[in-house]
């Protein structure tokens, strides 16, 4: 019996699970991650769990402009 899968089937904008396809669900929970995320966990009656992180991870851009009249000029923009 093998117990890891390969990994859901990703298409363009989503992730398709078909080994969940006509489970029924028992129990669902969302939790408030430690970090900057929210946990879902889906009980199944079939004595499976399903879980799914969703986090935010932090965005920094920089750039170095000439400022003045008019539109500021960009001279470099870095990212970090």
């Amino acid at each position: 019996m093998q117990l890891m899968q390969k990994m859901p089937l990703v298409q363009e904008n989503y992730v398709e699970c078909p080994e969940l396809s006509g489970k029924t669900i028992q129990a669902l929970r969302i939790y408030r991650d430690s970090g900057d995320g929210t946990d879902v966990q889906i009980e199944l009656t079939d004595g499976t769990t399903f879980t799914c992180s969703v986090s935010h991870h932090p965005s920094v851009s920089a750039s170095l402009y000439r400022g003045g009249v008019g539109t500021p000029q960009t001279i470099r923009d870095y990212d970090v």
